[in-house]
């Protein structure tokens, strides 16, 4: 859930750049990376926050070239949002067409994705590759033909719900668990015929099972993590995850404390989620969604108190638990580097992972199953 808060508080990472480049050097790093297809998931840019003097642009541009990203799944609407009239074309419009500029602005850094064709150009190109989403369906209000048009617009995924209910189906914060409405299997369907990405995330666990049953194409749960380990109603159980891996599907490990129910997670956090989606749906249904941005935090003092007051909102909102400390954060502290993909994969080679399977698990598979949507 990349939005304006997180862009602010990013705005100071310049400094925390450099003073961690020397650093990152004497990390491990896996060999094969920049010949890797590398997607985030779930990620975000604080460039469509800043305006084109802000000095907070080169710094996103930089941290977006050092991250080695080939795809980030970027959020355009609604983040929980009820965005169900009329009104809401024109507003997805509007950040279309300011991020379709930015991306024309910055030709060397990025390029818009709508083919497995583009994903490929990134790589070879040294870009980021970005992807439009929706995190809910909203934007589709009751109409189902709205989904070519905005395919047409150049959306080629769309997250069924966030964590409230919608027409779709229930939100991972909903009590009632409903599942997919009768207008939900409409818009799985027409997503499907479509070649739009279904994406789970966020759903309740009906929500997410039932969509999966539905979809006659690979769905995604682009951020998430595994309920065996951290009984978190964003997380999905093992069930789901043998489900999903049936369907061709993939599951992006999340970056955010939905890893554990006590304390904060670090990257070994992150490494367990891994290896137990590994053991439960296999190697080629395991990606990362971190759902944050790409640039480091720099965690001033003022960044710290902010983050507090925004941790006791998410407590009172059902994001997380009561309990939790409150200076929780929505990133991984060991992993606050442009590169973290890269730090991660390395450790996962040191653990005894093959390439081939890294590979997979850094963007590989969700590459893959993209494709198989996307024709």
């Amino acid at each position: 859930m990349h939005n304006r808060r997180d862009a602010l508080l990013m705005l100071g990472a310049a400094t925390a750049f450099a003073t961690d480049a020397h650093a990152q050097r004497r990390q491990r790093r896996w060999r094969p990376y920049r010949d890797s297809i590398v997607i985030d998931g779930a990620g975000g840019l604080s460039l469509g926050w800043l305006e084109l003097d802000d000095p907070g642009v080169a710094v996103d541009l930089a941290a977006a070239r050092a991250s080695g990203l080939r795809g980030i799944v970027l959020t355009l609407a609604p983040q929980g949002q009820f965005w169900m009239d009329d009104a809401a074309i024109a507003r997805v419009r509007v950040n279309i067409d300011k991020w379709n500029t930015i991306i024309e602005r910055h030709p060397e850094h990025l390029l818009l994705v709508r083919s497995g064709a583009d994903l490929l150009r990134a790589r070879d190109e040294n870009k980021l590759g970005v992807i439009y989403t929706f995190q809910g369906a909203e934007p589709l209000g009751e109409d189902v033909d709205r989904v070519p048009m905005y395919r047409e617009l150049g959306v080629r995924v769309i997250q069924l719900t966030h964590n409230r209910r919608n027409l779709v189906g229930d939100g991972s914060t909903e009590p009632g668990n409903a599942g997919l409405s009768n207008f939900g299997h409409k818009v799985v369907e027409r997503l499907n015929a479509e070649k739009v990405v279904v994406d789970l995330a966020h759903g309740s666990a009906r929500t997410i099972s039932e969509g999966i049953a539905a979809s006659s194409a690979p769905p995604l749960v682009s951020h998430t993590g595994c309920r065996a380990l951290a009984d978190h109603p964003r997380n999905v159980d093992d069930a789901t995850l043998r489900a999903l891996a049936e369907k061709g599907g993939v599951a992006g490990i999340i970056f955010w404390p939905y890893l554990r129910v006590d304390t904060q997670p670090m990257a070994i956090d992150v490494i367990a989620h891994i290896e137990h989606a590994i053991n439960v749906a296999g190697e080629d249904h395991v990606g990362l969604g971190t759902d944050g941005g790409v640039a480091p935090i720099e965690r001033t003092a003022a960044w710290e108190a902010e983050n507090r007051e925004w941790v006791a909102y998410a407590v009172e909102d059902n994001i997380f638990q009561r309990g939790r400390p409150a200076d929780l954060y929505t990133f991984i502290p060991d992993l606050n580097t442009p590169d973290r993909f890269n730090v991660l994969a390395g450790m996962l080679s040191a653990r005894g992972h093959s390439d081939t399977r890294i590979a997979k698990i850094v963007g590989g598979n969700f590459a893959r199953a993209m494709n198989e949507v996307w024709g």
